[in-house]
């Protein structure tokens, strides 16, 4: 299985992707690999995480949890340091890059901050496999609806890091980088559902920005889900992305507050939010095929382009098409509905 013997790399390891991908990896799922690095800046959170796994004293249903005091690692580190992205990629054969400033709104009011983190961080880390002549030959990028047509920083920042990753390709052809681009995670850190549980449990009101409002929905597991197709099946320079349900945010609080009678209250749209978000653009849709369940958006750059490309879709991939009515919400939304303390996996 392709993490067989392999050391792994997960930058913004202790996020709610990190953690859950490192859940998967454990299972033993994608093979029994050497050795797992958590990297992040936020010390507090790595040793939160550290106990989390340390204090299990046997193996459930997770294969090799047993042994995750000699496969788990924990290394402090800034993608915006040079120095300690060098010195933990100088180890490692497959990175993930999950480390990222994601808040929208933040980074509207902060956008050096997110141009430090999403674009040099991932030259950064492009910089250390250059440069120090590493053994890694697989890194998957993450990135997000926003980065497609992108209106924000946040996405302008995660569409250039695409471009960075997808580029290296040719600067460095022994390694393989490859980027997977979804929409919204369901109870991830800062996401929708957490808040929406959190005005419900406090007796409302429930606070949406606009009726029209859509996103892509998709579970901590899906997500997981696309990464590791794209480790196994991705080509160099590809774009996954995963074909996930599409909901009015509207629709989503209404489902969460459940017929209780908590009133919603519209806000208006936050500074850099959109409307509607899209996974493959009108640009893109000719370059767009599919493979084992999910589009593909093939390379833009010509050096990297497959001999024929077969299009798939005849249009932009946009939650403007929405297709999760009540009852899928419902089911979507259920195991937040029933143990409302999941959303502390975030």
């Amino acid at each position: 299985m392709f993490l067989d013997g392999k050391r792994i790399l997960i930058t913004g390891g202790t996020g709610s992707l990190g953690r859950r991908i490192v859940d998967r990896i454990l299972t033993g799922e994608m093979g029994r690999p050497e050795k797992i690095t958590i990297f992040s800046r936020d010390e507090a959170k790595q040793h939160t995480m550290r106990l989390s796994y340390f204090k299990r004293r046997a193996a459930t249903d997770e294969v090799i949890y047993a042994s995750s005091r000699a496969l788990l690692s924990f290394v402090i580190g800034d993608m915006r340091d040079y120095a300690s992205v060098q010195r933990a990629v100088r180890d490692a054969d497959v990175v993930v890059h999950a480390a990222a400033l994601k808040q929208v709104p933040t980074c509207e009011y902060f956008p050096f901050q997110a141009v430090q983190t999403n674009i040099i961080g991932a030259q950064n880390l492009v910089r250390a496999i250059r440069e120090t002549g590493s053994s890694v030959d697989t890194v998957v990028g993450i990135s997000t609806d926003k980065a497609c047509k992108p209106i924000n920083v946040m996405g302008m920042t995660k569409a250039l890091q695409e471009r960075i990753l997808i580029e290296s390709n040719i600067d460095i052809p022994l390694t393989r980088f490859v980027c997977v681009r979804y929409g919204n995670v369901l109870a991830s850190r800062g996401s929708v559902v957490p808040l929406f549980l959190e005005q419900v449990r406090e007796g409302g009101p429930v606070t949406v920005t606009i009726k029209e409002m859509t996103r892509f929905l998709l579970s901590l597991d899906q997500a997981v889900d696309i990464v590791f197709a794209a480790m196994n099946g991705a080509r160099r320079g590809e774009i996954y992305i995963p074909r996930v349900p599409a909901a009015r945010v509207a629709d989503v609080a209404a489902a969460l507050i459940n017929g209780s009678g908590i009133p919603i209250v519209y806000t208006g749209i936050r500074p850099g939010e959109k409307i509607h978000e899209i996974l493959v653009s009108e640009e893109e849709i000719h370059r767009t095929i599919e493979r084992a369940g999910y589009y593909v958006i093939c390379p833009l750059l010509p050096e990297l382009q497959p001999e024929e490309v077969v299009p798939v879709l005849s249009g932009e991939y946009s939650s403007s098409q929405v297709t999760a009515d009540t009852a899928m919400l419902r089911a979507m939304l259920a195991p937040y509905l029933e143990h409302p303390e999941q959303e502390a996996v975030a």
